[in-house]
């Protein structure tokens, strides 16, 4: 285990954060929310349930931590004090009662331990804070971090910061171990033979943040999806590989709700591009989903639809608390027999080896924050899907394309889905704006395809303002199914507004619901015929002075 002169097992919570040396910087526990928590899983690599337990509360912190270690490094070597202060509060009256546990830090000594045996605790302190940094000097770059030394009864392993060797035995194991499932491998080896043969050849890319590129550095280089295509140019490309085309359409913090509407749009480009394989990554963004499951198998049915006979792959990632969606999502490739790659599979169970028991990778290592890669994450994905592509061709085809003309798993209503928005109205669509006249142009953005300029989601939509009145946005429409995409913001001056469909009340729409600007898909109705329905949106009572954006909609005819 891990000892300081002590010899107490230890974690870290935070790890060489750089923090601005101002008057106070705050460093966020909150064990109602989880902060503390996600950060013995990431910074710390804690695995163990009972210790993970006890930091939900004041109570469970005192019994297992003994002790805190501090360290502060200024990057100019310049000498001073800190003052660091450990927040609890008492969750029925913050913040007015809180205990502080404070010490004065020198930014020149190696480690300031704080001993928590001699504090006076409230015994209605019940929710750790946050951690208060004060610097005397407010004129460099400060990396702080923060250790709990523990009670006697309580160890955890130690954590190896050893460089990942991606040349290993046990890494190759990690990769093959990402393979769940190579399927019917008829139309990858037909995308593979085109390739080899010179033929124009397009893979591409849709889901969330991950597939996005979020945490790689540089985003466009050393994103997952970047590395898998230049991967797969190098196996079976021609000359220079210029036949081999990428389409990269990740939208952060979205579902495949949102993906099956946008999917015509930002994958084909509207009838432009026909994919020869797609790579489905949702399995770590549809947890909310209100459909359960049917916007997911609705967009692997829309793309297999394809005249091209489009290869699908399903890739499912990761969460640093091991969280994905694969036990609810995989027994949809399982159905259609596709091939599948699961992060999850690759790295989870080594998380808990020390590097003689064969771990790879950490925690710390693998996630750059709770949700996404670094870039040794990011090229794991990459060659988990490089390892897919090299056992499919070693492979004898598949006798047949995959059989299609079958029940689904949890449903297909939204496989022929079609985005209807500003530039997309539709004869089969009658609107009257009200006071949604205006444009709205602070929206989520994302770097698509190998562009690093960022390009807005949804500009084509209708936003009312304070200004432009109290009418209400109206749309009579013959459809089965319709979705609305909203905007979310974090800003106040967004207000909440409420959806009637054919008179009635549906649904309360609040943008401040995820609290950043992001799109918001949300379904309105789904029934087994096409009938006409008119839908009215408009602000809630005493919101009438905010604003509200309409992205678009989704609607099956």
């Amino acid at each position: 285990m891990r000892t300081n002169s002590s010899n107490r097992s230890y974690f870290h919570i935070v790890y060489n954060q750089e923090v601005k040396a101002v008057a106070e910087n705050e460093i966020l526990l909150d064990s109602d929310r989880g902060h503390v928590i996600h950060r013995a899983r990431l910074t710390g690599c804690v695995y163990d349930e009972e210790i993970i337990a006890l930091l939900h509360n004041c109570k469970g912190f005192r019994k297992l931590v003994h002790s805190i270690g501090i360290e502060i490094n200024r990057k100019n070597h310049v000498e001073d004090d800190t003052i660091v202060r450990l927040e609890v509060w008492n969750k029925a009256n913050p913040p007015e009662s809180i205990t502080r546990v404070e010490a004065q830090c020198l930014s020149t000594e190696k480690e300031t331990i704080i001993p928590l045996e001699d504090v006076e605790w409230s015994e209605e302190d019940d929710r750790l804070s946050k951690f208060v940094f004060s610097f005397e000097k407010s004129d460099a770059v400060t990396e702080v971090s923060v250790k709990l030394y523990l009670h006697d009864a309580y160890v955890v392993p130690e954590i190896s910061m050893e460089p990942v060797d991606f040349h290993s035995n046990n890494y190759h194991q990690l990769i093959k171990q990402s393979l769940v499932r190579t399927g019917n491998n008829y139309r990858v080896k037909k995308a593979i033979e085109k390739a080899k043969s010179g033929e124009d050849v397009t893979i591409a890319y849709i889901g969330g943040s991950i597939t996005q590129g979020a945490s790689a550095n540089p985003i466009q280089e050393n994103c997952y999806a970047y590395q898998s295509y230049e991967r797969f140019k190098q196996l079976f490309g021609s000359e220079n590989g210029n036949h081999i085309h990428y389409v990269k359409a990740g939208v952060g913090g979205t579902p495949s709700q949102l993906g099956v509407i946008r999917y015509e749009r930002d994958i084909c480009s509207d009838g432009l591009i026909e994919p020869d394989i797609v790579i489905v990554e949702f399995g770590v963004n549809d947890g909310d989903d209100e459909t359960k499951g049917v916007s997911y198998e609705s967009l692997v049915l829309k793309i297999l639809a394809h005249q091209k006979k489009t290869a699908v792959i399903l890739l499912f990632n990761v969460f640093v608390n091991d969280w994905n969606l694969q036990d609810r999502l995989q027994i949809i490739g399982e159905h259609y027999d596709l091939p599948i790659v699961s992060i999850k599979n690759a790295v989870v169970d080594q998380f808990r080896l020390t590097k003689a028991e064969g771990n790879v990778i950490n925690k710390r290592q693998f996630f750059h924050d709770i949700y996404h890669p670094t870039n040794e994450g990011h090229q794991i994905i990459a060659e988990s899907l490089h390892y897919l592509w090299t056992q499919i061709d070693k492979q004898e085809w598949s006798e047949e394309d995959l059989e299609l003309d079958k029940a689904p798993v949890y449903g297909n209503a939204f496989s022929n889905i079609r985005l209807l928005d500003r530039k997309e109205i539709s004869d089969i669509a009658v609107i009257e704006e009200g006071s949604f006249v205006e444009v709205d142009t602070e929206l989520q953005c994302v770097e698509r395809d190998t562009d690093n300029e960022l390009t807005p989601q949804f500009p084509h939509n209708w936003m009312r303002t304070k200004e432009t009145g109290n009418h209400s946005f109206r749309m009579t429409i013959t459809s089965r199914n319709l979705m609305l995409v909203f905007k979310d913001s974090d800003k106040p001056i967004f207000g909440t507004a409420e959806v009637y469909v054919d008179g009635e009340r549906l649904k309360t729409l609040d943008p401040h619901q995820v609290n950043w600007t992001h799109c918001h898909a949300t379904l309105l109705y789904n029934n087994e015929t096409s009938e006409q329905h008119e839908m009215e949106i408009k602000m809630q009572e005493g919101d009438e002075d905010k604003q509200f954006t309409i992205l678009g909609f989704g609607y099956t005819p």
